[in-house]
């Protein structure tokens, strides 16, 4: 004799509410998707962080001047020999680089409390629409923020260079990222399952 389990007792639930429930439910997820999304807008760390660096580092045909900032001192190094950087030319970009990163760390710092502030306002039984878009409003606030600095520090580190060490480090970001896209390409073709 087969025994009862509780699922087969159970009775279908009324499908009256089920769909509209599950509709809200999806509204509010990608309500908070798109918050956090925005939040998350530059990888690693928020706003001001290497990945909105990054995205500044293509403006101007500068190559990887905005990333100097996050790169690893060995790099940058590197990056000062390529292109012959003189003594004085790398004191005065280290002492640009180490301005913004005290104010992208602060405004980092800014970024975290928003975040944590979308947490909670998506934590909420209800889910203020006003406050939601309020939020959202001083996400871009604090990412045009970061984004301005970036570009500052970026102006400023084109100020000390030469043209001709601008398309050097132009050129190097250019070969970087054909590299990466050729390993990209080569992971992707070894993945794929042969038939």
């Amino acid at each position: 004799m087969q025994r009862s389990t509780p699922h087969a007792t159970r009775q279908p639930r009324a499908s009256g509410r089920h769909p509209l429930r599950l509709l809200i439910a999806t509204a509010v997820l990608a309500l908070a998707g798109g918050l956090m999304q925005t939040a998350m807008a530059a990888p690693h760390g928020g706003p001001g962080s290497h990945g909105a660096m990054t995205a500044m580092a293509g403006l101007g045909g500068m190559g990887g001047i905005g990333g100097m900032a996050m790169a690893h001192p060995r790099q940058v190094e590197r990056l000062f020999d390529s292109i012959g950087a003189s003594a004085e030319q790398r004191a005065q970009i280290r002492q640009i680089m180490e301005s913004a990163r005290a104010d992208l760390k602060a405004q980092r710092e800014a970024g975290r409390q928003l975040r944590e502030q979308g947490q909670a306002l998506f934590a909420q039984p209800a889910v203020d629409a006003n406050a939601a878009e309020a939020l959202r409003q001083q996400m871009l606030a604090q990412h045009d923020l970061a984004s301005k600095r970036t570009l500052q520090a970026m102006i400023d580190v084109s100020g000390v260079l030469t043209p001709e060490q601008r398309k050097a480090i132009a050129d190097r970001m250019a070969e970087r990222r054909a590299r990466m896209e050729r390993h990209r390409a080569e992971r992707g073709s070894a993945a794929k399952p042969t038939r």
